[in-house]
């Protein structure tokens, strides 16, 4: 239940995904994302959406928590050493008892993932045929290994995220205006976002900075690191999991790979394989605190296996633990954007377009040409898109677009800066992209 100073904040673009496939009983609803991230609330605001929209009952909901440690003792589940609720007959049962024979039900599992042998609760209901089922996870590992073999490829994935710039905007604008918090211009709430971030709890903080910090910090970082990383693997010395987090954080957008990761960490004293290393990334790319954007050879039409980039969940968490730079504020953005092409339902990756030999002052030298991002929907055409702090500048402008102009296909290409206006050059579309980020 929401307390009276918590705000809702409607997220209509998931609501439509899950309204796609309501009633579809035969497809376990799956809702991923990292910690706090929303699920919880998700499942709120679409059981809301039900009952508005579709007429359907409360007594038709049946919503479990298996974060809340009074509704699963009422349950009647217990944790065991491994910190994980045991006996999922008992869940079953309990579900079982409160289903309406003559109606269709919809059950509502948050933090699945928290419950030994889930998959034998979820696939039990799937099978009934008036139960339609939505699940939360927070940790791609609990699911990777199960899902096709427990469900026979019989359900579908939603993938949920912090607020994007939209979402935060609206919100932004519902919460109970400060006397030095009164302007309200796109520059200034996307100040705030970069450095407050998009999980739904910071909205209620009501601008302050040391609560945002702290939630940030440890419900959100130390919370994720403790229980999907450091209790996966059995860690004892955190020290270079942190030193490894830390620097991925902070290169954000920045070509690199996993040798060249270890190498830059042994610098500054930390000695790590490359196999370690490998888990560790595994780690923070299955609890959704980090992405990975490889990169794609347009020309040859291939993924190519070196110098991907990392990307992080949300921008305000990544402040929270580094701190503000403004040196940084390009990669951020870069950051931002990639996010929202994924949210928007593209496979994103970094473009490399060609390798040029240049000669300066009588040295010849390799330069690869490449494009921020190549994004494309399934059997839909490309869209690509490079990313500028600022490119009003002719010579700026200049480079940015020619990268573009090495792609010899017509599929539509963007530029994206802060500056304002939009227009068009030699078929580039430039656009300012806070407006773009509000479409």
């Amino acid at each position: 239940m929401n307390s009276p100073q918590e705000t809702l904040i409607d997220r209509p673009s998931y609501i439509r995904q899950l309204a796609n496939w309501q009633t579809q009983t035969d497809l376990v609803k799956i809702i991923t994302g990292a910690r706090r991230c929303g699920k919880s609330k998700l499942l709120q605001l679409f059981q809301s959406h039900l009952q508005k929209n579709h007429h359907v009952q409360k007594d038709q909901i049946i919503s479990i928590n298996l974060e809340d440690a009074l509704q699963t003792r009422e349950i009647g589940l217990i944790l065991d050493k491994e910190q994980f609720l045991s006996s999922y007959t008992t869940l079953l049962d309990y579900i079982l008892t409160q289903l309406r024979p003559d109606k269709l039900n919809y059950v509502f599992i948050d933090e699945i993932q928290l419950l030994h042998n889930w998959q034998q609760v979820a696939n039990t209901l799937r099978l009934r045929g008036n139960v339609d089922l939505y699940i939360t996870g927070s940790n791609a590992y609990m699911f990777s290994n199960d899902l096709a073999n427990s469900f026979g490829g019989r359900y579908v994935e939603i993938k949920a995220q912090p607020f994007s710039f939209k979402e935060y905007y609206h919100a932004y604008l519902k919460r109970p205006a400060l006397p030095d918090h009164t302007v309200s211009d796109l520059a200034t709430i996307y100040d705030h976002y970069i450095k407050e971030g998009g999980f739904p709890q910071t909205i209620n903080f009501a601008f302050n900075q040391q609560m945002i910090h702290d939630y940030l910090l440890n419900s959100v970082y130390l919370n994720t690191v403790q229980k999907d990383i450091i209790k996966r693997f059995k860690l004892v010395d955190t020290g270079k999991l942190d030193s490894i987090i830390r620097y991925v954080f902070d290169t954000i957008g920045s070509e690199t790979s996993l040798r060249k990761i270890t190498q830059s960490l042994q610098a500054i004293g930390q000695n790590i394989s490359v196999p370690t290393l490998t888990t560790y990334m595994q780690g923070l790319l299955d609890s959704y605190l980090l992405y990975k954007c490889d990169r794609y050879d347009i020309k040859g039409k291939k993924f190519l296996n070196s110098h991907s980039k990392y990307y992080v969940a949300d921008i305000g968490l990544r402040t929270a633990l580094l701190g503000r730079s403004d040196t940084d504020l390009g990669h951020i953005l870069e950051n931002i954007v990639y996010l929202e092409l994924i949210r928007r339902g593209y496979r994103v990756s970094v473009g490399k377009v060609n390798t040029k030999t240049i000669t300066q002052n009588g040295k010849s030298q390799r330069k690869t040409i490449e494009i921020d991002f190549i994004a494309q929907k399934s059997g839909g055409e490309r869209e690509y898109y490079q990313v500028a702090l600022y490119a009003l500048d002719p010579e700026i402008l200049k480079r940015e677009l020619a990268s573009l102009e090495e792609i010899n296909d017509n599929y539509p290409k963007f530029l994206l800066s802060m500056d304002p206006g939009e227009g068009e050059t030699r078929g580039i579309k430039r656009i300012n992209v806070l407006q773009w980020l509000l479409k």
